[in-house]
């Protein structure tokens, strides 16, 4: 498939799901967390109350079992309840959620004692027992959530920290092109007043896009595209018909998501150290396609017979996509750079990932 033009409106910042303190418990691993750390509880109190060379089986045995229906129930409950809880204040969705982890844990205790009452030996009886289990249960929630709410903090925190760090990788413009665009402006004034104000305009999208916020959100494949051929035209202005353009776009550019930005430096590379220094110009090749659940993009330019030179210049630019790449998707991204047959090749991949993505 031959695109030579892709346009595309901007996006929409995507509304996440609200972030609360109180995490999902209707996930297996938060479950699996739950039972795990309470069943230690449980054989750490038993160990404690029975001699080790003769451990109660028994107590271990029935104490879980009621800890797991406490537990269990309560995190089902809280399942359920969340999205109600996410609408209240944290002061009162943390009252509303101790009230119900407390009716359980009386009703579960009364139930035990209606059920067990010839285990009197081995437990305690009547109301002292359902007092201690709603203490034990008080205490052990008011652990529980203050661990939530600090993890939740960490998390702002550290949400707060990856979009700082994206916002100032991203936001590196090279001075040149500002400096080569604002000369562009001020030949074509007096000759073509309408193409300086196209100039004008796309180089302040560019800008636009540079200084957005939104950076932790990728964005429409089609609105980076977009970006990539305002800046070709800017640039086409300056080189003439010495810089030839071919887009292969493979994708849905309406559906498929990219890191912000991302694209127009390798671009930029591509046409600066490919193109520039060539008296006769060259062709630069866009190519992105979808495999294996992954997007690939590979950017190709003819070499300038700078070889090192043409690395060394892109280095910066690579390193920062590569970061940028690395804060967002981890170990699934990569980015690598090739010499071969004449042409320098950029090389990106990254998954697909709808919870990151959309």
């Amino acid at each position: 498939m031959h695109q030579s033009a892709i346009g595309g409106k901007p996006l929409a910042k995507t509304t996440p799901e609200a972030d609360f303190f109180l995490p999902d418990l209707c996930q297996a691993q938060s479950i699996l967390f739950l039972v795990l750390v309470s069943e230690l509880l449980v054989f750490v109190q038993v160990l404690l109350s029975s001699n080790f060379f003769d451990f109660n089986w028994m107590q271990l045995g029935l104490t879980s079992l009621f800890v797991q229906w406490v537990v269990l129930s309560s995190a089902a409950l809280l399942c359920n309840a969340r999205p109600w809880l996410m609408r209240m204040t944290v002061p009162r969705a943390t009252t509303v959620a101790f009230v119900m982890i407390l009716v359980l844990t009386v009703l579960f205790s009364a139930l035990a004692e209606f059920i067990l009452p010839s285990f009197s030996g081995i437990r305690e009886g009547g109301f002292g027992r359902i007092l201690r289990n709603v203490l034990i249960a008080t205490i052990m929630t008011t652990i529980a959530f203050r661990y939530f709410f600090l993890s939740h903090q960490l998390r702002v925190g550290e949400q707060a920290e990856l979009s700082a760090r994206i916002q100032a990788l991203q936001s590196r413009i090279r001075p040149h092109f500002l400096f080569n665009s604002m000369n562009i402006i001020a030949s074509l004034i007096s000759v073509d007043p309408d193409v300086a104000e196209e100039v004008v305009e796309d180089l302040s999208v560019l800008f636009r896009a540079s200084l957005n916020d939104s950076t932790s959100e990728p964005v429409r494949l089609s609105e980076e595209l977009d970006l990539c051929e305002k800046y070709v035209h800017i640039e086409g202005l300056r080189l003439d018909d010495r810089l030839s353009m071919e887009w292969q776009i493979d994708v849905d550019a309406n559906q498929v998501r990219i890191p912000l930005l991302t694209l127009q430096p390798l671009l930029e590379n591509a046409i600066y150290h490919g193109i520039q220094p060539r008296p006769d110009g060259g062709m630069v090749t866009v190519s992105i396609k979808e495999a294996g659940g992954r997007i690939h993009v590979e950017i190709s330019n003819p070499l300038s017979g700078e070889g090192s030179t043409h690395e060394k210049g892109n280095r910066m630019a690579l390193d920062n996509i590569r970061n940028r790449l690395q804060a967002l998707y981890g170990t699934e991204s990569s980015l690598t750079t090739e010499k071969a047959a004449g042409q320098f090749f950029t090389r990106l991949t990254y998954p697909i990932d709808l919870q990151k993505v959309y």
